[in-house]
Protein backbone atom coordinates (compact mmCIF):
# COMPACT_ATOMS: atom_id res chain seq x y z
CA UNK A 1 0.00 0.00 0.00
CA UNK A 2 1.18 3.41 -0.69
CA UNK A 3 2.25 6.16 1.79
CA UNK A 4 -0.53 8.20 1.73
CA UNK A 5 -0.04 12.04 1.71
CA UNK A 6 -1.57 15.11 3.23
CA UNK A 7 -3.21 16.18 0.22
CA UNK A 8 -4.99 12.97 0.45
CA UNK A 9 -6.50 12.99 3.88
CA UNK A 10 -9.62 15.67 2.94
CA UNK A 11 -8.13 18.61 4.90
CA UNK A 12 -9.10 21.93 3.66
CA UNK A 13 -6.79 23.93 1.36
CA UNK A 14 -5.98 26.72 4.04
CA UNK A 15 -4.80 23.77 6.30
CA UNK A 16 -3.27 21.66 3.43
CA UNK A 17 -1.39 24.68 2.40
CA UNK A 18 0.18 25.59 6.16
CA UNK A 19 1.60 22.13 6.94
CA UNK A 20 3.25 21.70 3.41
CA UNK A 21 4.90 24.99 4.04
CA UNK A 22 6.34 23.66 7.19
CA UNK A 23 7.74 20.61 5.55
CA UNK A 24 5.87 18.14 5.76
CA UNK A 25 4.56 15.95 2.79
CA UNK A 26 3.71 12.65 4.43
CA UNK A 27 1.61 11.90 7.44
CA UNK A 28 3.23 9.89 10.27
CA UNK A 29 1.21 7.10 10.95
CA UNK A 30 -1.07 8.31 13.63
CA UNK A 31 -2.17 11.30 11.66
CA UNK A 32 -2.62 9.48 8.46
CA UNK A 33 -5.45 6.53 10.37
CA UNK A 34 -6.70 9.97 12.88
CA UNK A 35 -7.67 12.74 10.84
CA UNK A 36 -9.59 11.30 7.84
CA UNK A 37 -12.42 9.80 11.20
CA UNK A 38 -11.66 12.69 12.79
CA UNK A 39 -13.05 15.18 9.72
CA UNK A 40 -15.82 12.85 10.08
CA UNK A 41 -16.90 13.74 13.56
CA UNK A 42 -16.44 10.26 15.21
CA UNK A 43 -14.94 9.75 18.38
CA UNK A 44 -11.75 8.65 18.96
CA UNK A 45 -9.01 6.61 21.34
CA UNK A 46 -5.64 7.16 19.97
CA UNK A 47 -3.04 4.98 21.86
CA UNK A 48 0.03 6.10 20.86
CA UNK A 49 3.46 7.42 22.28
CA UNK A 50 4.53 10.84 22.95
CA UNK A 51 6.15 12.74 19.86
CA UNK A 52 4.67 10.05 17.58
CA UNK A 53 2.81 13.55 15.90
CA UNK A 54 -0.75 12.99 17.77
CA UNK A 55 -0.72 16.54 18.47
CA UNK A 56 -1.15 17.41 14.27
CA UNK A 57 -3.68 14.45 14.40
CA UNK A 58 -5.60 15.69 16.70
CA UNK A 59 -5.23 19.53 16.02
CA UNK A 60 -5.68 19.84 12.18
CA UNK A 61 -9.47 18.25 12.15
CA UNK A 62 -10.57 20.54 15.34
CA UNK A 63 -8.77 23.56 12.80
CA UNK A 64 -10.99 22.13 9.95
CA UNK A 65 -14.15 22.71 12.31
CA UNK A 66 -13.40 25.90 13.51
CA UNK A 67 -16.12 29.28 12.98
CA UNK A 68 -13.71 32.18 13.09
CA UNK A 69 -16.41 34.35 12.70
CA UNK A 70 -17.83 33.19 15.81
CA UNK A 71 -16.05 34.77 18.86
CA UNK A 72 -16.55 31.97 21.16
CA UNK A 73 -15.36 28.80 22.47
CA UNK A 74 -15.71 25.50 20.41
CA UNK A 75 -12.69 23.22 20.76
CA UNK A 76 -11.14 21.98 24.34
CA UNK A 77 -7.73 20.42 24.71
CA UNK A 78 -6.97 19.32 28.19
CA UNK A 79 -3.15 18.88 29.00
CA UNK A 80 -1.98 17.39 31.90
CA UNK A 81 1.01 20.23 32.55
CA UNK A 82 1.57 23.96 31.57
CA UNK A 83 4.75 22.95 29.64
CA UNK A 84 2.33 20.68 27.53
CA UNK A 85 -0.52 23.23 27.17
CA UNK A 86 1.90 25.77 26.15
CA UNK A 87 3.43 23.32 23.30
CA UNK A 88 0.03 22.30 21.97
CA UNK A 89 -0.81 25.95 22.14
CA UNK A 90 1.96 26.75 19.52
CA UNK A 91 1.53 23.86 17.37
CA UNK A 92 -2.01 24.95 16.99
CA UNK A 93 -1.21 28.70 16.46
CA UNK A 94 1.22 26.87 13.78
CA UNK A 95 -0.62 24.94 11.87
CA UNK A 96 -3.26 27.23 11.79
CA UNK A 97 -1.78 30.30 10.97
CA UNK A 98 -3.10 30.77 7.34
CA UNK A 99 -6.90 30.67 9.12
CA UNK A 100 -7.79 34.81 9.57
CA UNK A 101 -8.81 36.11 13.24
CA UNK A 102 -7.55 32.63 14.87
CA UNK A 103 -7.59 33.09 18.74
CA UNK A 104 -6.51 30.08 20.55
CA UNK A 105 -5.40 30.32 24.42
CA UNK A 106 -3.31 28.71 26.67
CA UNK A 107 -4.97 28.28 30.50
CA UNK A 108 -3.23 26.64 33.30
CA UNK A 109 -2.61 27.48 37.08
CA UNK A 110 0.86 29.00 38.43
CA UNK A 111 -0.08 31.79 35.66
CA UNK A 112 -1.84 35.42 36.09
CA UNK A 113 -5.26 34.99 35.97
CA UNK A 114 -6.04 38.38 34.37
CA UNK A 115 -4.38 37.92 31.25
CA UNK A 116 -6.61 34.54 30.98
CA UNK A 117 -9.82 36.07 31.69
CA UNK A 118 -9.16 38.97 28.89
CA UNK A 119 -8.43 36.22 26.04
CA UNK A 120 -11.40 34.35 27.25
CA UNK A 121 -13.61 37.57 27.25
CA UNK A 122 -12.43 38.24 23.27
CA UNK A 123 -13.64 34.63 22.53
CA UNK A 124 -10.47 32.65 21.76
CA UNK A 125 -11.71 30.13 19.55
CA UNK A 126 -9.40 26.67 20.93
CA UNK A 127 -9.11 27.06 24.75
CA UNK A 128 -5.94 24.88 25.32
CA UNK A 129 -5.27 24.25 29.41
CA UNK A 130 -4.84 21.94 32.43
CA UNK A 131 -7.71 20.33 34.38
CA UNK A 132 -7.44 22.80 37.54
CA UNK A 133 -7.37 26.06 35.72
CA UNK A 134 -10.05 25.12 33.29
CA UNK A 135 -12.34 23.79 36.13
CA UNK A 136 -11.37 27.09 37.66
CA UNK A 137 -12.97 29.14 34.78
CA UNK A 138 -15.74 26.83 34.24
CA UNK A 139 -16.99 28.10 37.84
CA UNK A 140 -16.15 31.65 37.73
CA UNK A 141 -18.28 31.60 34.58
CA UNK A 142 -15.19 33.39 32.52
CA UNK A 143 -15.02 29.80 30.35
CA UNK A 144 -19.09 29.26 28.91
CA UNK A 145 -18.73 25.76 27.19
CA UNK A 146 -21.64 25.79 25.31
CA UNK A 147 -20.08 26.04 21.71
CA UNK A 148 -18.05 23.76 22.52
CA UNK A 149 -17.90 20.89 19.10
CA UNK A 150 -14.55 19.18 20.23
CA UNK A 151 -12.91 18.31 22.84
CA UNK A 152 -9.42 16.73 23.35
CA UNK A 153 -7.98 15.05 26.13
CA UNK A 154 -4.09 14.93 25.25
CA UNK A 155 -1.75 12.47 27.84
CA UNK A 156 -5.68 10.97 29.25
CA UNK A 157 -3.48 8.43 31.23
CA UNK A 158 -1.03 11.11 32.87
CA UNK A 159 -3.43 13.32 33.73
CA UNK A 160 -5.64 10.19 36.28
CA UNK A 161 -1.43 8.94 37.53
CA UNK A 162 -1.31 13.04 38.25
CA UNK A 163 -4.75 12.67 40.20
CA UNK A 164 -6.75 14.93 38.51
CA UNK A 165 -9.67 12.09 37.45
CA UNK A 166 -12.39 14.27 39.45
CA UNK A 167 -11.64 17.38 37.43
CA UNK A 168 -11.41 15.53 34.55
CA UNK A 169 -15.25 13.95 35.19
CA UNK A 170 -16.67 17.25 36.39
CA UNK A 171 -15.12 19.16 33.19
CA UNK A 172 -16.61 16.83 30.89
CA UNK A 173 -20.07 16.45 32.36
CA UNK A 174 -20.37 20.24 31.57
CA UNK A 175 -19.78 20.11 28.37
CA UNK A 176 -22.03 19.56 25.74
CA UNK A 177 -23.74 16.38 25.17
CA UNK A 178 -23.38 16.24 21.37
CA UNK A 179 -19.57 17.35 21.07
CA UNK A 180 -16.81 15.18 19.77
CA UNK A 181 -14.64 13.81 21.92
CA UNK A 182 -11.03 12.42 21.28
CA UNK A 183 -9.19 10.31 23.69
CA UNK A 184 -4.82 10.10 23.51
CA UNK A 185 -2.95 8.21 25.58
CA UNK A 186 0.19 6.24 26.10
CA UNK A 187 -1.62 3.15 27.34
CA UNK A 188 -4.77 2.03 27.96
CA UNK A 189 -5.43 0.82 32.22
CA UNK A 190 -8.60 0.37 33.36
CA UNK A 191 -9.31 4.17 35.06
CA UNK A 192 -8.72 5.23 31.25
CA UNK A 193 -10.91 2.85 30.14
CA UNK A 194 -13.41 3.84 32.80
CA UNK A 195 -13.57 7.40 31.96
CA UNK A 196 -13.88 6.52 28.15
CA UNK A 197 -16.75 4.72 28.34
CA UNK A 198 -18.34 7.26 30.78
CA UNK A 199 -17.38 9.93 28.61
CA UNK A 200 -16.93 8.42 24.95
CA UNK A 201 -20.02 7.47 22.06
CA UNK A 202 -18.87 4.33 20.92
CA UNK A 203 -14.82 5.56 20.16
CA UNK A 204 -12.97 3.92 17.61
CA UNK A 205 -10.07 2.99 19.09
CA UNK A 206 -6.71 3.67 16.56
CA UNK A 207 -3.28 2.34 18.12
CA UNK A 208 0.12 2.60 16.75
CA UNK A 209 2.36 0.08 16.92
CA UNK A 210 5.84 1.37 18.68
CA UNK A 211 9.10 0.78 16.69
CA UNK A 212 12.63 0.63 17.00
CA UNK A 213 13.67 4.67 17.60
CA UNK A 214 17.58 5.16 18.17
CA UNK A 215 20.57 3.06 17.27
CA UNK A 216 22.63 1.16 20.09
CA UNK A 217 25.66 3.05 17.87
CA UNK A 218 24.82 6.52 19.20
CA UNK A 219 26.85 7.90 22.24
CA UNK A 220 24.01 9.93 24.02
CA UNK A 221 25.23 12.95 26.23
CA UNK A 222 24.19 16.37 27.93
CA UNK A 223 25.81 19.01 29.17
CA UNK A 224 24.19 21.82 31.22
CA UNK A 225 24.94 24.86 29.88
CA UNK A 226 23.61 28.68 30.27
CA UNK A 227 22.07 30.32 26.75
CA UNK A 228 25.08 32.84 26.65
CA UNK A 229 27.71 30.18 27.22
CA UNK A 230 26.37 27.83 24.55
CA UNK A 231 28.85 29.00 21.71
CA UNK A 232 31.87 28.59 24.03
CA UNK A 233 30.85 25.30 25.30
CA UNK A 234 30.37 24.44 21.79
CA UNK A 235 33.52 25.38 20.60
CA UNK A 236 35.23 23.31 23.05
CA UNK A 237 33.47 19.91 22.35
CA UNK A 238 34.48 20.81 18.85
CA UNK A 239 38.19 21.47 19.68
CA UNK A 240 38.56 18.54 22.27
CA UNK A 241 37.23 15.97 19.55
CA UNK A 242 36.83 17.81 16.44
CA UNK A 243 34.50 15.22 14.06
CA UNK A 244 34.81 15.20 10.41
CA UNK A 245 31.21 16.46 10.00
CA UNK A 246 29.16 17.63 12.71
CA UNK A 247 25.46 19.30 12.56
CA UNK A 248 24.00 21.85 15.03
CA UNK A 249 20.37 22.32 15.55
CA UNK A 250 18.19 25.57 16.62
CA UNK A 251 14.44 25.70 16.63
CA UNK A 252 14.54 29.23 15.03
CA UNK A 253 16.11 30.27 12.01
CA UNK A 254 17.04 33.72 14.11
CA UNK A 255 19.26 31.58 16.63
CA UNK A 256 20.70 29.30 13.19
CA UNK A 257 21.86 32.98 12.57
CA UNK A 258 23.04 33.40 15.37
CA UNK A 259 25.34 30.50 16.11
CA UNK A 260 26.28 30.38 12.57
CA UNK A 261 27.99 34.19 13.35
CA UNK A 262 29.81 32.78 16.78
CA UNK A 263 31.34 29.64 14.95
CA UNK A 264 32.38 31.69 11.60
CA UNK A 265 34.05 34.69 14.04
CA UNK A 266 35.97 31.76 15.83
CA UNK A 267 37.53 30.32 12.88
CA UNK A 268 35.41 27.23 12.17
CA UNK A 269 34.15 26.15 8.58
CA UNK A 270 30.16 26.67 9.31
CA UNK A 271 27.05 27.40 7.25
CA UNK A 272 23.86 27.83 7.56
CA UNK A 273 20.48 25.74 7.01
CA UNK A 274 16.81 27.71 7.53
CA UNK A 275 13.35 28.06 5.85
CA UNK A 276 14.51 31.71 4.47
CA UNK A 277 17.09 30.33 2.12
CA UNK A 278 16.12 29.70 -1.12
CA UNK A 279 16.36 25.86 -3.12
CA UNK A 280 19.41 26.84 -4.72
CA UNK A 281 20.99 28.24 -1.73
CA UNK A 282 20.27 25.29 0.56
CA UNK A 283 21.50 22.80 -2.44
CA UNK A 284 24.55 24.79 -2.73
CA UNK A 285 25.07 24.78 0.97
CA UNK A 286 24.42 20.42 1.35
CA UNK A 287 27.14 20.01 -1.56
CA UNK A 288 29.74 22.17 0.18
CA UNK A 289 28.32 19.94 3.62
CA UNK A 290 29.25 16.71 1.54
CA UNK A 291 32.09 17.55 0.26
CA UNK A 292 33.43 18.44 3.99
CA UNK A 293 34.58 22.11 2.59
CA UNK A 294 32.11 23.15 5.45
CA UNK A 295 32.19 21.07 8.68
CA UNK A 296 29.90 22.18 10.78
CA UNK A 297 26.13 22.54 9.48
CA UNK A 298 23.54 24.56 12.17
CA UNK A 299 20.39 23.92 10.58
CA UNK A 300 16.31 23.86 12.07
CA UNK A 301 14.16 20.99 11.93
CA UNK A 302 12.17 21.76 8.75
CA UNK A 303 15.47 22.45 6.39
CA UNK A 304 17.50 20.02 7.33
CA UNK A 305 14.62 16.93 6.39
CA UNK A 306 15.69 14.83 3.38
CA UNK A 307 19.53 15.51 4.87
CA UNK A 308 21.35 12.10 3.81
CA UNK A 309 24.94 11.95 4.44
CA UNK A 310 26.64 9.31 6.39
CA UNK A 311 29.73 11.07 7.42
CA UNK A 312 28.22 12.68 10.48
CA UNK A 313 30.03 11.96 13.31
CA UNK A 314 28.31 14.56 15.95
CA UNK A 315 24.83 16.08 16.09
CA UNK A 316 24.31 18.39 18.73
CA UNK A 317 21.04 19.74 20.48
CA UNK A 318 21.77 22.97 20.63
CA UNK A 319 18.42 23.28 22.05
CA UNK A 320 16.00 20.54 23.14
CA UNK A 321 13.36 19.92 20.57
CA UNK A 322 9.93 20.44 21.86
CA UNK A 323 8.95 16.39 20.39
CA UNK A 324 10.85 14.07 21.25
CA UNK A 325 10.08 12.16 17.96
CA UNK A 326 12.25 15.84 16.50
CA UNK A 327 15.14 14.41 19.37
CA UNK A 328 14.69 10.73 17.54
CA UNK A 329 15.01 12.66 13.94
CA UNK A 330 18.19 14.40 14.45
CA UNK A 331 20.39 12.25 16.36
CA UNK A 332 19.58 9.31 13.69
CA UNK A 333 21.84 11.75 11.40
CA UNK A 334 24.47 10.28 13.02
CA UNK A 335 25.50 6.70 13.23
CA UNK A 336 24.67 6.20 9.91
CA UNK A 337 26.01 3.24 7.62
CA UNK A 338 27.27 1.08 10.42
CA UNK A 339 29.34 3.67 12.41
CA UNK A 340 29.31 5.08 15.76
CA UNK A 341 28.27 8.77 16.09
CA UNK A 342 27.70 11.48 19.03
CA UNK A 343 24.77 12.49 19.79
CA UNK A 344 24.83 16.14 22.81
CA UNK A 345 22.47 18.07 23.71
CA UNK A 346 22.79 21.58 25.54
CA UNK A 347 20.19 21.84 28.90
CA UNK A 348 19.02 24.18 31.59
CA UNK A 349 16.60 24.75 34.18
CA UNK A 350 12.91 23.60 32.36
CA UNK A 351 14.93 21.43 29.47
CA UNK A 352 15.40 18.93 32.45
CA UNK A 353 12.06 17.94 32.13
CA UNK A 354 12.20 17.88 28.53
CA UNK A 355 14.97 15.80 28.70
CA UNK A 356 12.89 13.63 31.20
CA UNK A 357 10.19 12.71 28.41
CA UNK A 358 12.62 12.20 25.64
CA UNK A 359 14.26 9.37 28.04
CA UNK A 360 11.06 7.77 28.45
CA UNK A 361 10.57 7.88 24.85
CA UNK A 362 13.13 6.89 23.37
CA UNK A 363 13.80 4.00 26.84
CA UNK A 364 17.49 5.32 26.71
CA UNK A 365 19.75 7.25 29.63
CA UNK A 366 21.08 10.30 28.14
CA UNK A 367 24.42 10.23 30.42
CA UNK A 368 25.17 13.89 32.03
CA UNK A 369 28.65 15.14 31.10
CA UNK A 370 30.60 17.76 32.79
CA UNK A 371 31.35 20.86 30.46
CA UNK A 372 35.29 20.61 28.98
CA UNK A 373 37.27 23.35 30.63
CA UNK A 374 39.79 25.43 28.73
CA UNK A 375 42.61 23.53 30.55
CA UNK A 376 41.25 20.28 29.35
CA UNK A 377 40.93 21.68 25.66
CA UNK A 378 44.44 23.10 25.71
CA UNK A 379 46.06 19.64 26.99
CA UNK A 380 44.20 18.13 23.84
CA UNK A 381 45.49 20.41 21.49
CA UNK A 382 49.12 20.23 23.12
CA UNK A 383 48.56 16.04 22.57
CA UNK A 384 47.34 16.63 18.93
CA UNK A 385 50.70 18.87 18.05
CA UNK A 386 52.85 16.43 19.59
CA UNK A 387 51.49 13.74 17.76
CA UNK A 388 51.41 15.43 14.20
CA UNK A 389 55.41 16.94 15.27
CA UNK A 390 55.92 13.63 15.84
CA UNK A 391 54.49 12.09 12.40
CA UNK A 392 56.53 14.11 10.27
CA UNK A 393 60.02 13.36 12.35
CA UNK A 394 59.06 9.36 11.84
CA UNK A 395 58.50 10.12 8.15
CA UNK A 396 61.38 12.43 7.24
CA UNK A 397 59.86 14.67 5.58
CA UNK A 398 61.56 18.08 7.18
CA UNK A 399 61.93 20.22 4.72
CA UNK A 400 65.30 22.36 4.41
CA UNK A 401 65.32 24.71 6.62
CA UNK A 402 68.85 23.75 7.76
CA UNK A 403 70.20 27.37 7.36
CA UNK A 404 67.80 28.98 9.54
CA UNK A 405 68.84 26.35 12.28
CA UNK A 406 72.48 26.90 11.93
CA UNK A 407 72.21 31.12 12.40
CA UNK A 408 69.87 30.78 15.27
CA UNK A 409 72.99 27.98 16.93
CA UNK A 410 75.31 30.49 16.03
CA UNK A 411 73.80 33.66 17.46
CA UNK A 412 74.24 31.17 20.99
CA UNK A 413 70.37 29.61 21.15
CA UNK A 414 70.07 26.23 22.20
CA UNK A 415 68.57 23.41 19.96
CA UNK A 416 65.98 23.17 23.30
CA UNK A 417 65.24 27.00 22.90
CA UNK A 418 64.76 26.94 19.41
CA UNK A 419 62.45 23.65 19.66
CA UNK A 420 60.09 25.46 22.07
CA UNK A 421 59.42 29.02 20.20
CA UNK A 422 58.71 26.56 17.07
CA UNK A 423 56.20 24.58 19.52
CA UNK A 424 54.90 28.24 20.89
CA UNK A 425 54.36 29.66 17.18
CA UNK A 426 52.57 26.91 15.86
CA UNK A 427 50.38 26.71 19.22
CA UNK A 428 49.66 30.31 18.80
CA UNK A 429 48.73 30.20 15.40
CA UNK A 430 46.46 26.68 15.17
CA UNK A 431 44.83 27.92 18.90
CA UNK A 432 41.46 29.73 19.33
CA UNK A 433 41.54 31.79 22.03
CA UNK A 434 39.08 30.86 24.55
CA UNK A 435 36.56 32.52 26.88
CA UNK A 436 35.75 32.49 30.37
CA UNK A 437 32.33 31.22 31.37
CA UNK A 438 29.69 30.86 34.84
CA UNK A 439 30.12 26.91 33.96
CA UNK A 440 33.90 26.97 34.83
CA UNK A 441 33.60 28.27 38.10
CA UNK A 442 30.52 25.38 39.00
CA UNK A 443 32.75 21.99 38.62
CA UNK A 444 29.58 19.96 40.08
CA UNK A 445 26.88 21.16 38.03
CA UNK A 446 24.60 18.42 36.48
CA UNK A 447 27.41 15.82 36.99
CA UNK A 448 26.67 12.88 35.99
CA UNK A 449 24.66 9.52 37.93
CA UNK A 450 27.92 8.35 39.22
CA UNK A 451 28.94 11.39 40.65
CA UNK A 452 25.79 12.21 42.59
CA UNK A 453 26.11 8.75 43.93
CA UNK A 454 29.18 9.72 45.69
CA UNK A 455 28.05 12.84 46.45
CA UNK A 456 25.16 11.07 48.80
CA UNK A 457 27.55 8.28 50.24
CA UNK A 458 30.06 10.57 51.51
CA UNK A 459 30.61 11.92 55.35
CA UNK A 460 28.45 9.57 56.57
CA UNK A 461 29.51 9.09 59.48
CA UNK A 462 28.84 12.17 61.81
CA UNK A 463 29.63 12.20 65.97
CA UNK A 464 26.02 13.98 66.64
CA UNK A 465 23.70 12.20 65.26
CA UNK A 466 22.17 8.80 66.45
CA UNK A 467 23.78 5.82 64.45
CA UNK A 468 20.25 4.97 62.26
CA UNK A 469 20.44 8.56 61.48
CA UNK A 470 24.09 8.35 60.43
CA UNK A 471 23.40 4.91 58.37
CA UNK A 472 20.22 6.58 56.17
CA UNK A 473 21.48 9.87 55.42
CA UNK A 474 24.64 11.07 54.10
CA UNK A 475 25.76 14.95 55.57
CA UNK A 476 25.04 17.70 52.69
CA UNK A 477 27.67 20.07 52.22
CA UNK A 478 25.77 23.18 50.60
CA UNK A 479 26.76 25.60 48.47
CA UNK A 480 26.67 29.03 49.99
CA UNK A 481 23.48 30.48 49.11
CA UNK A 482 21.45 27.31 48.83
CA UNK A 483 18.60 26.10 51.54
CA UNK A 484 17.39 22.79 51.70
CA UNK A 485 14.22 21.58 51.62
CA UNK A 486 12.72 18.28 52.83
CA UNK A 487 9.94 16.68 50.75
CA UNK A 488 7.99 12.98 52.76
CA UNK A 489 8.40 11.36 49.35
CA UNK A 490 11.23 9.22 48.23
CA UNK A 491 11.79 5.75 45.81
CA UNK A 492 9.06 3.99 47.85
CA UNK A 493 6.83 6.33 45.67
CA UNK A 494 9.73 5.84 42.44
CA UNK A 495 10.13 9.24 42.82
CA UNK A 496 13.43 10.31 40.16
CA UNK A 497 15.42 13.73 40.23
CA UNK A 498 14.00 14.61 37.03
CA UNK A 499 10.54 14.54 38.25
CA UNK A 500 11.25 17.13 41.70
CA UNK A 501 13.02 19.35 39.25
CA UNK A 502 10.32 19.91 36.57
CA UNK A 503 7.52 20.00 39.35
CA UNK A 504 9.49 22.81 41.14
CA UNK A 505 9.85 24.56 37.80
CA UNK A 506 6.40 23.80 36.11
CA UNK A 507 4.44 25.00 39.75
CA UNK A 508 6.97 27.56 41.46
CA UNK A 509 7.99 29.53 38.02
CA UNK A 510 11.39 29.80 39.71
CA UNK A 511 14.37 31.16 37.81
CA UNK A 512 16.48 28.70 35.70
CA UNK A 513 19.33 27.53 37.63
CA UNK A 514 17.60 27.84 41.27
CA UNK A 515 17.93 24.17 41.79
CA UNK A 516 20.87 22.38 43.50
CA UNK A 517 21.55 18.46 44.66
CA UNK A 518 18.43 16.45 44.62
CA UNK A 519 19.07 13.34 46.97
CA UNK A 520 16.27 10.97 46.53
CA UNK A 521 16.29 8.42 50.10
CA UNK A 522 13.76 5.76 50.66
CA UNK A 523 10.81 7.73 52.29
CA UNK A 524 12.12 11.57 51.81
CA UNK A 525 13.88 13.73 49.74
CA UNK A 526 16.47 16.65 50.22
CA UNK A 527 16.55 19.42 47.50
CA UNK A 528 18.46 21.83 47.68
CA UNK A 529 17.08 25.53 46.54
CA UNK A 530 18.62 28.92 46.48
CA UNK A 531 17.49 30.78 49.55
CA UNK A 532 16.13 33.71 47.88
CA UNK A 533 13.48 31.28 46.18
CA UNK A 534 13.07 28.86 48.87
CA UNK A 535 9.89 30.24 50.31
CA UNK A 536 8.28 30.61 46.77
CA UNK A 537 9.19 26.69 46.71
CA UNK A 538 7.68 25.94 49.99
CA UNK A 539 4.35 28.23 49.44
CA UNK A 540 4.10 26.99 45.62
CA UNK A 541 4.16 23.29 46.63
CA UNK A 542 1.74 23.76 49.31
CA UNK A 543 -1.45 21.77 46.71
CA UNK A 544 1.02 20.12 44.70
CA UNK A 545 0.97 16.57 43.85
CA UNK A 546 3.58 14.34 42.22
CA UNK A 547 2.47 10.60 40.55
CA UNK A 548 -0.90 11.16 42.21
CA UNK A 549 0.14 11.77 45.94
CA UNK A 550 0.35 15.02 48.19
CA UNK A 551 3.47 15.57 50.13
CA UNK A 552 4.77 17.95 52.24
CA UNK A 553 7.42 20.35 51.91
CA UNK A 554 9.30 22.57 54.51
CA UNK A 555 13.15 23.46 55.50
CA UNK A 556 15.15 20.67 56.15
CA UNK A 557 15.75 21.37 60.35
CA UNK A 558 17.97 18.14 61.32
CA UNK A 559 20.88 19.46 61.01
Amino acid sequence: MDTPMFADLGLPDVLLSAVLDMGFESPSPIQAKTIPLALEGKDLIGLSQTGSGKTAAFALPTLAGIDAHLAEPQALIVCPTRELAVQVCEEVFRLGCKIKGLRALPVYGGAPIDRQLKGLRKGAHIVVGTPGRLLDHLKRRSFDPRNIKTVILDEADRMLDMGFQEEMEELLAALPQDRQTMFFSATMNRRVSRLIDNFGKKPETIEIERKSLTVDAIDQSCYEVRQRSKVEVLSRLLDIDPPRLAVVFCNTKRLVDEVTEGLLARGYAADRLHGDMTQQMRERVLARFRESTIEVLIATDVAARGLDVDDIDLVVNYEIPHDPEDYVHRIGRTGRAGRSGRAVSFVFGRDIYRLQTIEKYTRQSIRRERVPSQEQVEGKRADKLFQTIQERLESGKLGDYQSYLDRLLEQGHTATDIANAAFTLLRESTTREGEFIAEDKQKEAFANEKQRSSWRDEKRDRKDRPERERKSRPERNNSKGMACLFMNIGKAQHIKPGDIAGMIYRECKVPDGSLGKITIFPKHTLVDVSEEVSGDVINGLKNAKIRGRSFKVDLDRRG
